[in-house]
């Protein structure tokens, strides 16, 4: 991502207030503060953020018998309500929610999302296990004029998103998918890079190539222009998108460290119920 030296002026009062926000990590000094409290500010008002929260959560039987993996608690909440609190946070407030099995509970609990301070459409697969490319191609008419933030229902992150999505405008590829470092890749999909660029993507490989610890977290930015490559005999994104996408140099990847779950197992579940402070 380009940047440009400028020059400022400002309060020593205001001075003071930005210095608050330096943690040497997240955010990293002053320049790092002001950058990020104005692209904060000026996050665009037609920015949606697509969650995918239609999972039946089968590895969580009998709990997801009759509670939507993205509503299981963890501590005094759901999982899904951590990711619409963070996004409230980061200015995203327009949230199309794909919701499937026990897709009612969900409405009921977070009805339009006003009491989470974001704004909530639905959108719904009719189809039994429809995988993760037909809840895009339902959404479509929510989605298909400007990128959007994608998230799975079942993460729990503390990601700065603002920068995610000011990173995918930075360049010309379709799809930024957010990288986290991992000590076994085989449970994921895996990405090898070159510079910024994906140019191998695989999904959970029983012996992964090469060396690359960085994997799909599950959170991406797309461009609307990716329905092209989108159609209803597909299933799976991450095994018929995104390893075209990557022999094109369209695939984008977005390393970051901050703390991150996927919510898969039962054992990660108990590590985040022991660990996760929200």
């Amino acid at each position: 991502m380009t940047r440009q030296r400028i020059t400022i002026t400002i309060k020593n009062e205001l001075l003071k207030m930005l210095d608050n926000f330096i943690d040497g990590s997240r955010i990293r000094n002053r320049s790092h503060a002001i950058e990020y409290i104005i692209s904060k500010q000026l996050v665009p008002k037609d920015i949606k953020a697509f969650i995918l929260a239609g999972g039946p959560g089968i590895n969580f039987r009998p709990l997801t018998n009759d509670t939507p993996k993205a509503m299981i608690p963890v501590h005094d909440k759901p999982l899904l309500e951590y990711t619409l609190e963070s996004l409230h946070k980061n200015n995203i407030k327009n949230i199309v929610l794909a919701v499937g099995f026990l897709g009612n509970k969900i409405k009921k609990y977070f009805k339009n999302g006003s009491s989470q301070g974001v704004r909530i459409i639905y959108s719904r697969d009719k189809i039994k296990n429809p995988g993760t490319v037909a809840p895009f191609i339902t959404a479509r008419r929510y989605l298909k004029d400007n990128p959007f933030l994608v998230i799975h229902g079942d993460l729990l992150t503390k990601i700065n998103f603002l920068e995610l999505i000011n990173f995918h405008k930075s360049h010309k590829g379709l799809v930024t998918m957010a990288l986290t470092p991992v000590n076994n890749p085989s449970n994921w999909g895996v990405a090898h890079m070159q510079g910024n660029i994906i140019n191998e993507f695989q999904e959970k490989p029983r012996k992964p190539r090469g060396k690359s610890h960085l994997v799909n977290s599950g959170i991406y930015v797309f461009s609307p222009e990716v329905f092209k490559f989108l159609n209803k005999k597909q299933k799976s994104i991450e095994k018929e998108l995104f390893p075209k996408l990557a022999k094109m140099g369209k695939l984008y990847g977005y390393p970051f460290e901050e703390e991150w779950h996927d919510v898969s197992t039962p054992e990660i579940y108990a590590h985040v119920i022991r660990h996760w402070q929200g």
